[in-house]
């Protein structure tokens, strides 16, 4: 199993590379399921591969110009907040056991994961979905972008989810950039983000295994380079759907398996 969980590391990488986001809804699944890793240490670690890749993403598509920093800002500083917030705050006093009635156990963990896993099914509908492109000027819309960063920030703490789902339409419908900036800006953002929310965790006191965690991080940086070149030729928008239909797949089978194959 564990030489699947290098190999499919690989994709965490290559989906960044690609269409900006998607990296960290495959990482969670990756961690837990192919390395046995807790869901709640999935999280943190999810943070440090998804911000340590994304990083190289977005330093490649810094040299290719793809980078908008006002709108990276305006992203991420609210972001920031939330992240804090939320993995110092709110995690904190979610109990083990949230529910234990009837027979019906819900944990921590198991809450994590469902969450998570609705989460994907939702990412995917506004993958798959094709619609018309509304495109409004930052200038008169900046408290829209502060808000969809904090509400970013919010699943990335949560959850270890970079948000590039998010991050990715928001910035086209609200920035006026192109497809290859948003991707290069969104890797920008999610490096910021996942990153300092990995150093809260270490902060907090949180165990880490460093050479697991560098080896996951240098099998999915093999991925970004991938992508990165990839998006050079591969246009990442008319990937997205098909990759939304995966993430789908892979958000029902995370539901079923947590809540009823167990």
């Amino acid at each position: 199993m564990e030489y699947t969980g290098y190999l499919a590391s690989i994709l965490i990488g290559i989906a960044l590379g690609l269409i900006g986001g998607g990296g960290s809804i495959l990482t969670i699944p990756i961690l837990v399921y192919l390395f046995q890793v807790n869901p709640k240490l999935a999280t943190t670690y999810s943070l440090f591969i998804v911000g340590f890749t994304a990083s190289i993403g977005a330093l490649r598509h810094y040299r290719m110009g793809n980078i908008k920093l006002k709108s990276a800002m305006l992203f991420a500083i609210p972001s920031l907040v939330t992240i804090i917030f939320v993995r110092k705050i709110v995690l904190p006093i979610i109990p083990e056991t949230i529910i234990n009635t009837n027979g019906f156990i819900l944990t921590k963990d198991i809450f994590i994961m469902a969450f998570f896993a609705i989460l994907m099914i939702a990412a995917s509908y506004s993958m798959i979905k094709k619609g018309k492109e509304v495109v409004i000027n930052i200038a008169s819309n900046p408290t829209k972008v502060i808000i969809i960063g904090a509400l970013v920030g919010i699943i990335t703490g949560f959850l270890g989810a970079g948000g590039g789902f998010l991050i990715i339409p928001a910035l086209l419908f609200f920035t006026g950039i192109n497809m290859k900036q948003a991707v290069g800006t969104s890797l920008l953002i999610i490096a910021f983000n996942s990153l300092f929310g990995f150093l809260g965790d270490v902060v907090n006191g949180v165990a880490i295994d460093y050479t697991f965690l560098l080896t996951i991080a240098a099998f999915a940086s093999i991925g970004i380079f991938i992508g990165t070149m990839l998006s050079k030729k591969i246009d990442g928008a008319k990937l997205k759907p098909a990759f939304g239909w995966f993430v789908l797949v892979m958000g029902i089978y995370i539901i079923a398996k947590e809540l009823f194959l167990k």
